[in-house]
């Protein structure tokens, strides 16, 4: 991600929470606009169990005088990854603020973006960053275990989107075959017309 794309945008899948926060967190304050999809399947290091520990922790962290003021708990994942990426951002300056602004969460795989090329980050992949046999969780899981209602309607949209992304990608390398049967058929009738344009220069 070193160059300046228009827009980049990130297939949450199987990647570290933290690692990628603080990628996205520097792009956007050097001016790149990111949207990251699939934040349900984002991951984090350890257990189930103690990652769900330490949110109930988060959890009893308010105002005791009047809970409104704050904090204010996120539950759903594309919520907690926004605010590990706030804490990366001077978001209080308008500098982090339009750092902010340039960056879209989302929850499945939305509509325009379904459509497009998403990208991995190498620095930021379990599979690559983490110890092989070490334990992690999936964020929607522990999402869902303190409040998040929408993880059954995300996995049935989710569902609908692979199914219809399969349909297309066999119409395509059928299209594709009976593309390459028909340069391959009239190769012969073709020969001479090929080797006049070579001879061009094309």
């Amino acid at each position: 991600m070193s160059t300046f794309e228009k827009v980049v945008v990130i297939d949450g899948k199987g990647h570290l929470l933290g690692r990628l926060a603080s990628i996205i967190a520097k792009q956007a304050l050097n001016g790149q606009k990111v949207v990251v999809v699939r934040c349900e399947a984002l991951n984090v290091s350890g257990e189930f169990f103690r990652n769900k520990l330490k949110y109930h922790a988060y959890l009893n962290k308010r105002c005791i005088v009047n809970p409104t003021r704050g904090a204010f708990h996120f539950r759903a994942p594309s919520r907690i990854l926004y605010k590990a990426i706030r804490g990366m951002v001077p978001h209080k300056t308008a500098r982090g603020a339009a750092a902010l602004d340039r960056i879209k969460l989302f929850e499945g795989v939305p509509a325009p973006y379904d459509r497009v090329k998403r990208m991995v980050i190498p620095d930021a992949l379990r599979v690559l960053r983490l110890k092989p046999g070490r334990k992690y969780t999936t964020i929607g899981r522990i999402s869902h275990e303190v409040g998040w209602k929408y993880q059954d309607v995300v996995a049935k949209l989710e569902e609908k989107r692979k199914a219809k992304s399969a349909a297309y990608y066999q119409r395509k390398t059928a299209l594709a075959a009976i593309q390459k049967k028909a340069v391959e058929s009239k190769a012969d009738a073709l020969k001479d017309v090929n080797a006049s344009i070579a001879a061009l220069g094309n």
